[in-house]
């Protein structure tokens, strides 16, 4: 037996069609032939890594976790930490592969594979097998015992009922079946390690198969990692303590949902603020007189990123002399600053830069979806 959902309400099913549309205008902004476009699909595969390995202690900046998007080496992180990202990184991107496979099917082989991918660095994790025995999950900082996972002869049995109940119909929206997804996998807790990083990849992969919005722009990694707290808690009040599938997962779908709000608006908003950007920019390069592709670098700067040759020439397609040359030609004209030595500088935005960037924000304003009448509003914040 697993964690089911009888019926959705008529809140939730009102939050589910706003969460629709907004997600319906977002795919038509992203297929557009924009250039920033690809840095935006870029940036939120970087945030969906940085947040769900941060939930798990692994903290990388969003600068490292756009290296790790791209495969290029880090700026700050720790050999540990970087073997996490990287692992977290190439299961995510089979996750992205899967997502168009005409020939796909859930299948206990593929979530181990996942897993494997994940936790390959550490083989005492026992990456891509199930656990061998007893699970606890623990409270930080104190140690406490806060969930006991059912006992380990079950789980095959139960990760094959789950399986078998991705590949049927429910007849729930697919956001849904996405949480219902992520919470029995975290509460089977099949592996030694890992689980919660397995419940967000799969919770994405059911995401993914859906086919409207492309798998970056759907995930809520990153606003489980900016809402760590409020999602241990959620599943605490569900769990309580240990598996017992009687319970009603209605808060969790509940908070999923509003992650799923949130993130869409969150995306759209930084859409708008992108396009008003690059406009700006295009003037900038029209006036200096550069190539179009160096846009792409200020781009990056504007929005605060450090830009380094390795992710500049990945962005624009260019060889590495090519990108060394513009990134010069930038500093020469005062739009990027040079930070470091040679071999390993970066460049940061100079001051008009940072200012294309503060005259394009948006005010935020944090909205719980449940708590109003019309729900298709403006971008709001994330957190």
């Amino acid at each position: 037996m697993l964690f089911s959902l009888s019926s959705l309400g008529t809140k939730e099913q009102r939050v589910v069609s706003a969460i629709d549309e907004m997600r319906v205008r977002l795919s038509y902004v992203v297929r557009e032939p924009r250039r920033w476009v690809g840095l935006l699909r870029r940036s939120s595969f970087a945030r969906a890594i940085q947040g769900s390995n941060t939930i798990e202690g692994y903290d990388v900046s969003l600068d490292d976790a756009v290296a790790a998007a791209v495969e290029e080496e880090p700026l700050e992180a720790g050999q540990e930490t970087w073997r996490a990202v990287v692992g977290y990184r190439n299961a995510m991107t089979y996750v992205l592969q899967l997502s168009s496979d005409p020939f796909f099917r859930h299948s206990t082989a593929l979530l181990r594979s996942l897993h494997y991918m994940m936790i390959s660095h550490d083989l005492g994790k026992h990456p891509g097998l199930w656990r061998p025995g007893t699970v606890y999950v623990r409270r930080d900082p104190d140690g406490e015992i806060v969930y006991e996972g059912p006992d380990a002869s079950a789980v095959p049995s139960q990760m094959e009922e789950l399986v078998q109940w991705l590949n049927s119909t429910s007849g729930f929206p697919p956001m849904v079946n996405a949480a219902m997804a992520h919470l029995n996998l975290v509460m089977i807790h099949p592996f030694s390690d890992g689980n919660g990083r397995m419940a967000r990849a799969l919770q994405t992969l059911v995401l993914a198969r859906e086919g409207i919005l492309d798998p970056r722009f759907s995930s809520i990694e990153e606003y489980l990692g900016r809402n760590t707290l409020a999602y241990y808690s959620v599943l605490a009040e569900v769990g309580q303590g240990r598996w017992n599938p009687h319970c009603d997962p209605l808060p969790w779908v509940r908070f999923c949902l509003t992650a799923h709000y949130r993130q869409a608006a969150t995306i759209l908003r930084r859409a708008r603020e992108q396009s008003r950007m690059w406009e700006e920019l295009e003037r900038i390069a029209q006036r200096e007189v550069l190539p179009d592709r160096c846009i792409l670098a200020l781009m990056d700067a504007a929005m605060g990123f450090r830009v380094r040759n390795a992710t500049y020439r990945a962005a624009a397609e260019i060889s590495s002399n090519l990108a060394s040359r513009d990134l010069k030609m930038l500093a020469d004209v005062r739009l990027l600053q040079p930070i470091g030595d040679r071999r390993g500088r970066w460049y940061v935005a100079s001051d008009p830069i940072r200012a294309i960037r503060e005259r394009a924000r948006e005010l935020h304003v944090s909205v719980d979806p449940f708590q109003i009448e019309q729900t298709t509003l403006p971008g709001i914040d994330p957190q």
